[in-house]
């Protein structure tokens, strides 16, 4: 869920806070009696989680051969970016417009039906030039005056690409069944238990990769998790967003650029409070909205996530009234869709055997270890060093953490989360597991060569193995 809008100063003033504290105490306990539970599956990797990271991950270890399930809990591949709508895919190039988030999340855009994707070409990335700049900063393509690879994305044609390239791999989906517990044994993980409808099952595995999006199976299985974030940051809150059809947007860019524009948002928030802005969506007749965000909540306790949703729904009703009644290009707008997945930014992060840090990205270390590169948050620093460790807990051997709770403090993570940075971390977990399979090695006892290597192959983008500065000199094929 990217930051973009009116203006991160509307969280802070509380317009849109939890009101209070509920009463989480519980009313009393219930015993539930000893079970047998039947093991229906019993694969070489196991990933949990079918979002951006258990996609890039399942595809990864497939095409090496492993024998992989995939898990997940709705009807569909993708996670927040499909069904959580959060369809504008932040940042895949640097600032000077190489695209080093490639590899399986670069070949998912590039295999994007043409009419399913708007952003800037390949020969646009990087571009200073002010009329592209002007071109495609309302669409949230151009930062710091620089055009980047940020496209918006058709949520169901990403859907049905995840699914194919899954197929291809010859992964196994599952779908409707939601992990329960991790199964430890004495010397890692062995599998992980699953509720659905016909009641629990288990999935043994010889890795498991933990794609939860909220570290749901290393929690379980013991490893510790941080929590804190910065207050100042867009990054802790909870949103549920929508699509709106029937728009012009062509026409709201041009009001957006006039000088009726802030006129136009006081009278907006006098009216409604917190005005959410549209962004205008890979087709000129969609605008998505990516909000409100809420404050204040526990994206892992059911009864705030049943309350955000209340709030955003009630919110989006009342939006789309005052759009329709105030904003040139929205005067037919209707409601097209609410995501079926609500937007968590971040709950738990895993504490692992190496966190990736702000003072890190800063200085520009580049990780010997390093299995992907993020664009940084702006030009003054070099692309991001994601090291190997970052994915590995700290006791439990034959379990990979890939997607926006790896290992990193809260800094980190707020660009970590984002849709292409999935990608990439499960991209190399993918690849970690089916080496670890094949070889019959613990997982941190890999050769980072090795998966460099495969990575490589896979078409990602690792610099040399250095400890040095090496700014933003790349290797690929």
């Amino acid at each position: 869920m990217g930051t973009y809008g009116y203006g991160a100063e509307q969280f802070k003033k509380g317009t849109d806070a939890k009101d209070g504290k509920r009463d989480r105490r519980t009313i009393g306990h219930v015993r539930e009696p000893e079970r047998q539970v039947p093991v229906l599956f019993d694969v070489d990797v196991l990933v949990v989680g079918g979002g951006p990271a258990g996609t890039a991950a399942a595809i990864s270890a497939g095409r090496l051969g492993a024998r992989v399930l995939l898990v997940e809990r709705y009807n569909h591949l993708g996670g927040l970016s499909t069904g959580g709508l959060v369809i504008w895919i932040d940042r895949m190039t640097d600032w000077e417009g190489n695209r080093v988030i490639s590899g399986i999340g670069g070949e998912m855009m590039d295999r994007l039906p043409a009419d399913a994707i708007l952003g800037p070409s390949a020969k646009e990335w990087g571009s200073r030039e002010e009329a592209a700049v002007a071109r495609w900063r309302p669409r949230f393509s151009a930062f710091h005056d620089i055009v980047t690879c940020a496209p918006m994305v058709d949520p169901e044609a990403l859907k049905q690409l995840s699914l194919d390239m899954v197929r291809e791999a010859g992964v196994e989906i599952l779908f409707h069944a939601w992990a329960s517990a991790p199964i430890v044994g004495d010397d890692g993980l062995d599998g992980v238990i699953f509720e659905s409808k016909q009641g629990r099952f288990a999935a043994k595995a010889k890795v498991v990769i933990d794609t939860t999006g909220d570290g749901d199976i290393f929690a379980a299985a013991g490893e510790r998790s941080a929590s804190d974030f910065e207050e100042s940051s867009v990054h802790h809150c909870i949103n549920t967003s929508w699509l709106f059809a029937g728009t012009d947007n062509e026409r709201w860019l041009a009001f957006r650029a006039s000088d009726a524009y802030d006129d136009f948002v006081a009278a907006g928030r006098a009216a409604v409070g917190q005005l959410e802005p549209p962004a205008s969506a890979w087709r000129n007749d969609v605008a998505v909205f990516m909000g409100p965000r809420w404050a204040g909540y526990d994206g892992l306790d059911v009864r705030d996530l049943t309350e955000v949703e209340l709030r955003s729904r009630d919110k989006m009703v009342e939006l789309l009234a005052w759009y329709r009644e105030h904003a040139p290009g929205f005067e037919n707008a209707w409601i097209a869709l609410s995501a079926p997945q609500i937007g968590i930014r971040q709950t738990r992060r895993l504490v692992g055997l190496a966190q990736m840090t702000r003072d890190d990205w800063r200085s520009g270390v580049v990780h010997a270890d390093e299995v992907g590169i993020s664009p940084s948050l702006a030009p003054k620093f070099d692309s991001v060093s994601v090291p190997f460790r970052s994915l590995l807990p700290q006791k439990t051997d034959r379990l990979i953490v890939a997607g926006r709770h790896l290992s990193a403090d809260a800094s980190s993570q707020t660009f970590m989360r984002e849709i292409p940075q999935c990608w990439l971390t499960g991209h190399a977990a993918g690849a970690a597991a089916a080496l670890a399979v094949d070889g019959s090695i613990p997982v941190a006892a890999l050769s980072v060569v090795d998966i460099q290597r495969v990575l490589r192959d896979q078409g990602a983008v690792i610099r040399s193995n250095s400890k040095d500065r090496v700014g933003s000199s790349m290797i690929s094929t």
